[in-house]
């Protein structure tokens, strides 16, 4: 009997200190925020067109011009990545790490090479209309070979330059030119 009354009093216990574990998602955890609603304005247009795979060909091309090398190609998802490496070396870190150097004898390392990458994804949206979102990233990695940053791109001017020509090369595969 004695048995009986332990079991229950440690299942008693147990579902205690799972319930005790249960937590709730707050409800703005799954909000977006202003700015990334922002940015996301920024980094999507509509076209109207309803062939996504020319789309994301004019796309392509686009990024290869902008020196982009296409890594991952999924036109039937809409789908496209590329990227490209360049220097990362900046004048200031440089006179930085130069003076601590000179005045404490303390090595600091600086940013030497990055990687930026590009994600092109279509969808859908109407008979006619097709939104195309570009989202651009950028990894730095320090002359220790280590990575400094990692970060999204957000200067609106590259957004803007990126679907200026986009829009020419729509138009230009569309009018057949």
């Amino acid at each position: 009997m004695r048995q009986k009354h332990f079991s229950t009093l440690c299942v008693c216990i147990l579902a205690m200190l799972l319930t005790a574990c249960n937590q709730t998602i707050p409800k703005q955890a799954l909000q977006l925020s202003q700015e990334s609603m922002t940015l996301r304005q920024l980094q999507t247009r509509s076209f109207n067109t309803s062939n996504e795979k020319k789309l994301l060909t004019s796309g392509a091309g686009v990024l290869q011009d902008l020196g982009f090398n296409i890594d991952e190609s999924e036109t039937s998802l809409g789908v496209i990545v590329g990227s490209k490496d360049r220097d990362a070396t900046e004048a200031g870190q440089i006179a930085g790490a130069v003076a601590m150097a000179v005045l404490f004898g303390v090595y600091m390392p600086t940013d030497k090479n990055q990687k930026i990458r590009a994600s092109l994804i279509t969808r859908p949206t109407g008979k006619n209309k097709t939104n195309l979102r570009i989202t651009l990233q950028r990894v730095v990695w320090n002359t220790q070979g280590q990575i400094s940053k990692t970060q999204s791109i957000v200067e609106p001017e590259i957004y803007q330059e990126f679907f200026s020509k986009l829009s020419k090369a729509v138009f230009l595969e569309a009018n057949e030119i």
